[in-house]
């Protein structure tokens, strides 16, 4: 099979364009790389391949496949590893159902929060929405859905126990960057006692979004000062108006 031809239109600073990165990262593809300004109008040429003007969209041999959870699942498709197992077996669907399922989980219940603390206005707001973050982990069972007990699970350190990245982690990895830095003194969009809540409260979730964020292909694009800097300044700014 000939390799394909991707172009990946991008931002380092987004995560979830970051979430593409990782994707081909991990799969080992080559592609072009284009950046697009998003402090600015997007271009005319750049609304005629996403009409929304939105990252990450890539052009898979001459296609055009936007939004991130899409590109990331056209990917491990097009391109059968471990990051998800075939669909055409019972087990593989399933464990597709449980990946889609912990996703959704993380972003409706958990990534909420954490959003909502960066967009706190006092101290006493963000220290709210951390605690609300730790709770939401621990009412959710995100550890549970993690490291299930069961003879199906493997001993790795990743989603169920998997010794690679799977799609759980591709999709959440850019995200879990933030919430392990964000906390810092310097950013101050997250509460921070965070590390020590996480520590005592949830402590498989955290010690998975640590080994998670070591990964190279996690973290190769990220810049966490740049983002640290830019996201406060962002709601700084914001929460002047």
């Amino acid at each position: 099979m000939a390799a394909p031809k991707i172009i990946l239109y991008t931002n380092h600073l987004c995560p979830w364009a970051h979430r593409a990165h990782i994707a081909l990262k991990e799969l080992g593809l080559q592609y072009e790389e284009v950046i697009i300004d998003l402090d600015k109008p997007r271009e005319p040429w750049y609304l005629e391949v996403n009409p929304r003007g939105l990252v990450p969209t890539i052009s898979y041999n001459g296609t055009i496949i936007p939004e991130s959870a899409i590109v990331a699942q056209l990917l491990a498709d097009a391109h059968p590893s471990h990051l998800v197992p075939p669909s055409n077996t019972p087990s593989g669907a399933i464990q597709r159902a449980h990946i889609s399922f912990f996703v959704d989980t993380f972003f409706s219940k958990v990534w909420s929060q954490a959003f909502a603390a960066q967009k706190a206005a006092t101290e006493e707001e963000r220290a709210a929405a951390t605690e609300a973050l730790v709770t939401a982990i621990e009412k959710n069972n995100l550890e549970g859905l993690l490291y299930p007990d069961g003879s199906e699970t493997g001993s790795g350190p990743f989603f169920r126990g998997a010794e690679k990245l799977t799609q759980v982690e591709v999709l959440t990895g850019s995200f879990l960057l933030r919430l392990l830095s964000l906390y810092k003194p310097q950013y101050g969009l997250l509460s921070s006692n965070l590390p020590d809540l996480l520590e005592e409260r949830v402590p498989r979730f955290y010690k998975w979004a640590q080994e998670v964020v070591k990964q190279e292909s996690v973290n190769f694009i990220w810049n966490e000062e740049n983002v640290g800097t830019r996201t406060a300044a962002k709601w700084k700014a914001a929460a002047k108006h």
